[in-house]
C-alpha cells in the first residue's frame, strides 16, 4: 500500500502535506522510505508550517525572499525581481503586500525617477530576524536537525550537483 495510514485507519495517498497537520501519526515505515521520497516529505512539511508561521505575521514565503535581498541596502524592484527570479509583475505584488504591512518603503529613485528604490523598514528587519531564528531553531522546522550549518551545506551541495549541466 502507497501513501499515509494514519492511526484512525483512514488513508491519504500521497499527501505528503498532511503530515505536517498530524505529525504524531505518522507510521513506523517512515524509516524504510527511499531517501528521495523523505527529501520530498521533508521539503513539503517544513514549507508548510514555514508558510504558517509567516502567515501569522502577514508575511508570505515571497515577501521573506524579498526582505532577505533587501538586508543589505535599498534596491530597485528590478532588481529584486533579478535576485528573487521572478517577473517584474510578482514581484511588484510582493511588494505592495511587504508595503501595505509596513516591512518595506518605496520611493523613486534620485538618480532615475522611472525607478521605484525599495528599503527595509525596521518591521521587516524584525520580521526577517524572527523568521531566520525560527527557521534555525524551531523543533517543528529545522531545529530538529542535530547540526543545522552541516546541512544547509548539504543542502547547498545537493541542489548544485543536481542542477549543474552535465557534459
Amino acid at each position: 500500500m502507497t501513501g499515509w495510514v494514519w492511526d484512525d485507519g483512514t488513508v491519504a495517498e500521497g499527501d505528503e502535506l498532511a503530515v505536517a497537520d498530524r505529525p504524531d501519526q505518522v507510521g513506523a515505515d517512515v524509516a524504510s522510505w527511499p531517501t528521495g521520497r523523505l527529501l520530498s516529505v521533508a521539503a513539503r512539511v517544513v514549507e508548510k508550517r514555514f508558510e504558517d508561521f509567516l502567515a501569522t505575521r502577514g508575511l508570505t514565503h515571497a515577501g521573506m525572499i524579498t526582505l532577505h535581498h533587501l538586508a543589505e541596502g535599498p534596491r530597485s524592484q528590478r532588481e529584486l525581481a533579478v535576485l528573487s527570479r521572478v517577473t517584474d509583475q510578482t514581484m511588484s505584488r510582493t511588494i505592495e503586500h511587504l508595503d501595505r504591512g509596513g516591512h518595506v518603503v518605496r520611493s523613486q529613485d534620485p538618480k532615475d525617477r522611472r525607478r521605484t528604490s525599495v528599503k527595509i523598514t525596521p518591521a521587516g528587519r524584525r520580521a526577517l530576524a524572527a523568521a531566520r531564528r525560527e527557521e534555525r531553531e524551531s523543533d517543528t522546522l529545522l531545529g530538529a536537525v542535530e547540526d543545522y550549518d552541516h546541512f544547509r551545506r548539504q543542502l547547498i551541495a545537493l541542489i548544485a550537483a543536481a542542477t549543474s549541466t552535465r557534459d
